[in-house]
């Protein structure tokens, strides 16, 4: 089963932004193209000319077991300038926008902190497009892989942000807010369970008993992390779910604390301490059990997903159909 995903990114000229995401792990292919013009298969003088509505784009097709969407776009971001208006580099012209365009409703809501996170460090609004893919037209043949064919051709490109990416552990590219204004906005348990791996009592948790239908978010980031439908009763006082809301959402850890051998569950994104996984969960449902500290969590109920920019995933809760 084909379990690969894609997003496209506009950047400037394709050429680099190319080159620079085919070195990611876990990307599995890397187009140049045309995004979202206005007329079919146009050319690249075309697009040149300024009168197509088309943006130079590259499509990225990945494994979001081995890297992630917010990887990715974090890395986009520090490849481009996202106030410049219609260029990047010596590239100028409504062509180099810059933009990240989706296919999959469910990016929306894992990319628009990412947007927001990047802004407040501007004064600037950004000038980045963020909105569905209307069109997609690969370039020429001549473009693709380019800078490989052509090591010493043009790039606006600087890559020194790959030489200390690790998809693995995320320690460089995930969303690390400052301690100071974790503490302001987390409560003190919240704060010392996401951020110190401490545990919360058995049944004094917020969501431990919760039945309602919704979707379960880090607290600290709100990336998407369990879905109501994967909840269940495990009688142990915690939070208890058959899987997370996919397999890329969370990251596993050898944990040796307290004289125990045990398996951390970590939010990919953010890295907080979210509980424990143990095999004896329901056989039907894989045998797994994800205990959870409701500390970690933020509940969205249904009522209130597509509000909150959750929306596409409300067709996966099978309990509301």
């Amino acid at each position: 089963m084909d379990v690969s995903k894609e997003i496209y990114y506009a950047g400037g000229c394709f050429w680099g932004v190319e080159e620079y995401f085919s070195r990611v792990p876990g990307v599995l292919d890397t187009i140049s193209g045309y995004a979202n013009s206005d007329i079919k298969d146009p050319s690249y003088e075309e697009v040149c000319s300024g009168t197509t509505g088309a943006a130079e784009a590259v499509r990225v097709v990945y494994d979001p077991a081995v890297v992630t969407l917010g990887i990715l776009t974090r890395l986009f971001f520090k490849i481009i300038d996202p106030v410049s208006i219609n260029r990047q580099g010596n590239d100028r012209g409504s062509q180099y926008r810059t933009g990240i365009y989706y296919t999959d409703g469910k990016d929306r809501a894992q990319i628009r902190p990412i947007i927001a996170a990047v802004q407040k460090d501007h004064e600037k609004p950004l000038a980045v497009e963020f909105m569905a893919l209307k069109s997609f037209y690969p370039a020429e043949d001549y473009h693709q892989d380019y800078l490989r064919v052509h090591p010493g051709g043009y790039c606006h490109i600087d890559f020194s942000s790959l030489n200390s990416l690790d998809v693995r552990t995320d320690k460089t590219v995930g969303i690390r807010k400052d301690i100071r204004e974790l503490q302001g906005t987390l409560t003190k348990e919240q704060y010392e369970v996401t951020q110190n791996a401490a545990t919360e009592r058995p049944f004094s948790g917020q969501y431990w008993a919760t039945r309602e239908p919704g979707i379960y978010v880090d607290v600290v980031t709100g990336e998407p992390l369990f879905l109501s439908d994967d909840k269940y009763d495990s009688g142990c006082g915690w939070p208890s779910f058959t899987r997370p809301v996919h397999p890329g959402a969370i990251t596993e850890h050898h944990d040796t604390s307290h004289g125990m051998t045990r398996v951390e569950i970590r939010s990919r994104e953010g890295g907080s301490h979210l509980g424990h996984v143990f095999p004896d969960g329901p056989l039907e449902k894989g045998g797994l059990r994800y205990c959870i500290n409701s500390a970690s969590l933020r509940f969205i109920p249904l009522s209130q997903m597509e509000a909150e920019g959750y929306g596409a995933y409300c067709p996966m809760i099978i309990s509301s159909l």
